[in-house]
């Protein structure tokens, strides 16, 4: 394209949004008022745009985190406490059970504050602000740079930007690029390190229906945990949990709804969704369904069912395994969705005819032709490539590294590196050593190396088995030469011989480590083997493949969105915060089979089935369910609600997001998708994509009457106590009204053109 038209391409961009419709996605909240909003009003909403996204006011982005980088949680009252899923705060539950006081089995809800568990390690993020920064980091690059000078003048402005923005460590902050490169968006953040542990369910009600409910509907799941943001006496953020901490003071909580939901109501998901690839092209969907997707289905079902087999014999073991198990199972049953759903929805098909009309577009204009027309075909061509060597990255990362000790010995690269250096520096190998000391206390805490080396044996069998043969590392040589190809002969010198089977062992190595011993030791060099082959034989290639492939995306990603003018494209999710709206729906499944929009404590009872670990109810909450005991939380037929479906664009990241009526207030807490759409990172589809909520009147009833914590629900702001309460909506002003001070920030730009924040405390109530 000449200069001129790129000008006139990068304007239209600009333009484009102000005219055309919002359509599914996942947005982002800073343009919610241009792109979003007229839309969000006609299916219900009653909020102003400030009242989502405000820079220097409270609105709801501040009441929504990112929970230690994997998920999202809400705050529910003016003291920080903070809902997400139980699946969330598994890990946490798990850290702190001991077959003596098993609380991930038996429940946990803290009586007062001081009973709260601290998590070292876990931490969330608020945002303070997000900046189109598009121009600063492509200024002056046009589609004649060189993509090598490109890609160091955009990490450069990236690196920059984000340095700029934290000022001084005060904030965590990174530059984003959206659209494959087309755009870039800067995300500033306060980073809170003092997160506890303050409620969880049982495990039989937070994880009911266990693998065999996953990713379905209907579901019947109390899927939430309950934690509390700390800061120091000032309301600062603090990098560690410290005993003179205090409950943070959130800038603005979630009034919490009781009056339920319905068909047709409006639904707002605010959260942190992972990663979409919606603008992947039909080669790569095609190697995700002929390989990648399989070869992780094959390699996490064997690991899963090694670990199941010594979990069901040993309870200990069962509980040290646990939140492993279940974040390996998790995207397992994702993976094998997604594989049937590409096939039944034909995903692949339908991308091949959508890029047949794009070229047929680009052929007809010149100035197309020469900026888009090699895109398609360096496509292909890349991938065809990267097909020839898809497997081994898979089987490196799934087999090899799904091994628990190879993952331990790839710690201690640093260390090896320390140790290999001339001259050597001391300073530097014990630094290294230390650093490795709470890494390996972590892992040893949850292992069991018998299981592991059955793992090792398999995983590393099928790697040997299923990978190209000239791509094998040397390792597998030895195998063949000195074990007879015998992996589980291999396996058994290995963790017969390593120190890094046990914790004693790699204590004493790191005590007084040498590159020697560290080089001798089997597990290290099966790792080291591994990872020598991966980056002088594949890594090269695959980097080749990948730079050529991010500029032909990237030129894909700009002529589809300008061949559909009339349509606004959201970005694929990136962990970034966005918000998604729709609407409380039932879905047709299959021929003959259509699903209500919610389930009931019925379907509790009827799921019950005392031997099968995934279908046990406790006995208090059976006693309480016979009873029909729901206290003002049952709805107006006098049900106990427990999930209800939204037709919201959620994917991995959102697990906690909070789902939101049209007044702001919450209504559940959103936990899963459905089986039918497993295609929904791929491609959106408006007839079966679903959304699975926890209704908060389920959660609030688990946390009283089951936990006996009447106390945390107090703590919360309730709205509409009770069904069909018989009054008028509350207005927004209203349902936004908060508890205490909130801090109001001024954003300025001086002259050089940085962000300036002034701060000033104010009540949230006032004027509203």
């Amino acid at each position: 394209m000449r200069k001129n038209n790129w000008a006139m391409a990068l304007a239209l961009a600009v333009l484009l949004p102000l005219t055309a419709r919002a359509d599914e996605g996942m947005w982002l909240p800073l343009f919610v008022k241009r792109l979003n909003h007229a839309d969000m009003q006609k299916k219900g909403l009653k909020l102003t745009a400030e009242e989502i996204y405000d820079i220097n006011n409270a609105s709801l982005k501040d009441a929504v985190v990112q929970l230690g980088g994997f998920c999202t949680g809400e705050f529910v009252s003016s003291q920080g406490l903070l809902l997400t899923n139980h699946h969330c705060g598994y890990d946490a539950i798990q850290s702190h059970s001991t077959p003596q006081n098993n609380i991930l089995q038996n429940g946990f809800f803290a009586a007062t504050k001081a009973e709260e568990k601290k998590n070292p390690g876990l931490f969330v993020d608020i945002l303070v602000r997000m900046e189109d920064v598009t121009g600063k980091v492509l200024e002056g690059i046009t589609p004649a740079t060189p993509e090598q000078e490109r890609m160091a003048t955009v990490q450069k402005r990236q690196k920059e930007l984000a340095d700029a923005a934290k000022e001084n460590g005060q904030y965590v902050a990174y530059v984003r690029d959206m659209f494959g490169g087309n755009e870039y968006y800067l995300f500033v953040y306060q980073r809170f390190g003092d997160v506890r542990l303050v409620g969880a369910p049982p495990e039989a009600v937070g994880k009911f229906g266990g693998d065999t409910d996953n990713w379905m509907w209907p579901r019947h799941t109390g899927d939430f945990s309950m934690f509390r943001v700390y800061a120091d006496k000032n309301n600062k953020p603090t990098a560690t949990p410290q005993d003179g901490n205090v409950p943070y003071v959130p800038k603005k909580h979630l009034p919490v709804s009781l009056q339920g939901v319905s068909e047709g109501d409006f639904a707002m998901v605010f959260g942190f969704p992972g990663r979409t690839q919606r603008f992947l092209p039909a080669a790569g969907l095609q190697l995700t369904l002929d390989q990648t997707n399989p070869a992780r289905i094959k390699l996490r079902d064997t690991r899963l069912k090694l670990w199941k087999e010594d979990m069901d014999r040993d309870p200990a073991l069962r509980l040290k395994y646990a939140s492993k198990y279940a974040s390996i199972a998790n995207y397992w049953k994702y993976f094998i969705g997604q594989n049937e759903g590409m096939k039944r929805l034909k995903t692949v098909e339908a991308k091949q005819a959508e890029e047949k009309a794009l070229a047929d577009w680009i052929a007809q204009d010149p100035a197309r032709q020469q900026q888009y027309g090699e895109a398609l075909s360096t496509i292909n061509q890349a991938y065809a490539g990267i097909r020839q060597y898809n497997l081994s990255v898979q089987y490196i990362n799934e087999g090899a590294f799904g091994t628990e000790i190879i993952t331990l010995a790839s710690r201690l690269m640093p260390l090896y590196m320390a140790l290999k250096a001339t001259p050597a520096d001391k300073a530097a190998i014990q630094k290294a050593a230390a650093d490795l000391k709470e890494p390996v206390a972590e892992h040893f805490k949850d292992y069991s190396a018998p299981t592991d080396k059955k793992v090792f044996a398999a995983l590393m069998s099928l790697y040997q088995q299923d990978v190209p043969k000239d791509q094998l590392p040397d390792v597998f040589q030895t195998v063949q030469k000195q074990y007879g190809g015998s992996m589980q002969k291999y396996a058994d010198y290995v963790f017969s011989t390593s120190f890094l089977t046990s914790q004693a062992k790699t204590d004493a190595f790191l005590a007084a480590p040498t590159l020697a011993k560290l080089e001798a030791d089997p597990a290290f060099k099966t790792m080291n083997s591994v990872y020598t082959s991966f980056t002088q034989n594949i890594l090269p290639t695959m980097q080749g493949l990948q730079a050529g492939l991010g500029r032909a995306n990237r030129l894909y990603v700009a002529a589809l969105r300008e061949k559909n003018a009339q349509k606004v494209y959201s970005p694929d999710a990136n962990s970034t915060i966005r918000l998604s709206y729709g609407t409380v729906r039932p879905y047709r499944g299959r021929d003959a089979v259509s699903y209500d929009y919610k389930t009931t404590a019925q379907g509790i009872l009827e799921k019950e089935d005392p031997s099968n670990p995934e279908f046990v109810v406790p006995q208090k909450e059976l006693a309480l369910l016979k009873q029909k005991d729901y206290g003002r939380f049952a709805d107006k037929n006098g049900n106990l609600p427990v999930a209800f479906i939204t037709d919201n664009d959620i994917t991995g990241g959102n697990s906690g997001s909070p789902v939101i009526n049209g007044r702001g207030e919450l209504i559940g807490v959103a936990f899963d998708g459905n089986w039918e759409a497993m295609t929904g990172d791929l491609a959106y589809d408006p007839e079966l994509k679903r959304c699975i909520n926890a209704d908060i009147r389920y959660v609030l009833w688990c946390v009283e009457k089951l936990g006996g914590a009447k106390h945390l629900v107090d703590e919360m702001t309730i709205v509409n106590n009770g069904p069909n309460p018989g009054v008028g909506p509350q207005t927004s002003a209203s349902a936004a009204a908060e508890l205490g001070d909130v801090e109001k920030m001024k954003v300025k730009t001086d002259k050089g053109g940085k962000t300036k924040i002034k701060r000033k405390k104010e009540d949230a109530a006032a004027g509203m």
